[in-house]
């Protein structure tokens, strides 16, 4: 018998066990090093959150850019991870997804750059990619009402009874006050066409009869004319009369004891006598000859010679303190000014066409419109008005509209001979006044 005491009996041997050595396997190197560091042009990688939500892998996103940055140019171009991206798909059939960058101080840079990494197990390299951090939601997406809640949405209240309820429970007592107001005289109309219309009480139709009377006394498109034409700065007109000659008569617009007592004398003398007549229009001197060396024309020849008043009168005034204001001299260098006119025309010049001893715009307007219609009379009612245009020094589409005022018809006429185009303003009857402008009104 063997005696087996105080020895440890081997252990039998195994087939399926494990080798004591290691087998060598061919695996990565032990060190990584980073090869490059991508920063992306155009669109960068994406690292999306999906909190609260699964979504699949056939989802297909499309990218969209800010148009204030594709429009903006700057010296440093920005890389496409600072450009402000959004990424949406609606790919799935219920569910619009939408991935957008998780700004929690809008406009600043992130606390947090992110990166994708790219690595090569055969070179044991990687290539770093800078990323872009967002997160994406998800929206059911709307389905199509049915004609029934369409119907419903029309019987809705209007956003004009809504912003009155919401007046009325939030507004002030003054706002409450005029919504008030308005809806006590508020007028229903029929709701749609061919509704009935809605029945009328006794106060309404009241308030109607009312309305009507005051409609049927308002002032006409013609009566309102009158109105703005006598509001103009213009002479008295006769617009009933038969001749031209009566329609701006010249004992009307100047007066019988004025125009009697304009010296014309002195004038005819030197005419007579072929000296030369000093003034201060170019209108007057061009035309005193023939007027004055005719025996019949008399009137037009106070006309022409008060006409060398008032503009003497105005050329000898000032710019006033206020824009588009004239001061007139003192008196006495008022009458140095206009001498030899008599006391009574210069009164009758000043009071008619200042006040206070200063022209505002409606006198220098009323004492150009006057100028317009002495030259008509002077000039037997057609005038060349290039020569008045320089006296009053203005240009000519505002010396065409003084002559328009006053009813006269203008047109441009071209002078071959000296090569420029002047106008001619002929005064016909009827006369021509620019009509009112009816401007429509504003909608609320």
């Amino acid at each position: 018998m063997v005696d087996t005491y105080g020895k440890k009996r081997k252990r039998a041997t195994d087939s399926s066990a494990k080798p004591a050595k290691k087998v060598a396997i061919a695996g990565p190197p032990a060190t990584t090093s980073v090869s490059k560091l991508v920063r992306p042009k155009f669109c960068p990688p994406v690292i999306a959150t999906t909190p609260g939500f699964e979504i699949g892998d056939d989802l297909v996103f499309h990218p969209y850019q800010s148009k204030s940055e594709a429009r903006a140019r700057s010296k440093q171009p920005k890389s496409a991870v600072d450009k402000k991206l959004m990424l949406h798909s609606t790919t799935h059939h219920s569910v619009n997804y939408t991935v957008r960058e998780d700004d929690s101080q809008p406009g600043s840079k992130p606390l947090l750059n992110h990166f994708v990494g790219i690595y090569d197990p055969k070179t044991g390299k990687m290539e770093v990619v800078e990323a872009k951090k967002m997160v994406m939601r998800g929206a059911v997406r709307a389905k199509q009402a049915s004609a029934d809640a369409m119907e419903e949405k029309d019987t809705k209240q209007s956003m004009m009874e809504l912003k009155t309820d919401l007046g009325q429970t939030f507004g002030t007592k003054k706002a409450r006050k005029v919504i008030n107001e308005r809806v006590l005289n508020a007028i229903s109309p029929q709701k749609k066409p061919g509704d009935k219309p809605a029945e009328i009480d006794d106060a309404s139709r009241a308030m109607l009869h009312s309305v009507g009377k005051v409609a049927a006394e308002m002032a006409t498109r013609e009566q309102l004319q009158a109105v703005v034409d006598d509001a103009k700065p213009l002479p008295p007109v006769n617009t009933d009369a038969d001749e031209i000659q009566d329609a701006y008569d010249p004992e009307v617009v100047i007066g019988a004891d004025i125009l009697n007592m304009v010296p014309i004398r002195e004038w005819q003398e030197k005419v007579r006598h072929k000296e030369g007549v000093q003034t201060v229009s170019r209108f007057v001197a061009t035309r005193v000859n023939a007027i004055a060396s005719n025996s019949s024309a008399e009137q037009r020849l106070r006309v022409l010679r008060y006409f060398s008043f008032v503009i003497s009168f105005y050329l000898n005034t000032k710019p006033g303190r206020q824009k588009g204001t004239r001061s007139l001299p003192s008196r006495d260098k008022l009458r140095e000014l206009l001498a030899p006119a008599p006391e009574a025309v210069i009164e009758n010049i000043r009071r008619k066409f200042s006040e206070a001893g200063e022209m505002r715009k409606f006198h220098i307007d009323l004492l150009i419109t006057h100028l317009c219609v002495f030259a008509c009379i002077a000039d037997n009612f057609e005038v060349d008005t290039q020569a008045l245009r320089e006296d009053l020094r203005i240009d000519d589409k505002t010396m065409n509209q003084y002559f328009r005022e006053i009813g006269a018809r203008v047109k441009p006429v071209s002078k071959k001979a000296q090569g420029v185009v002047t106008s001619i303003a002929r005064l016909v009857l009827p006369l021509d006044f620019p009509k009112q402008r009816h401007i429509a009104p504003r909608r609320k």
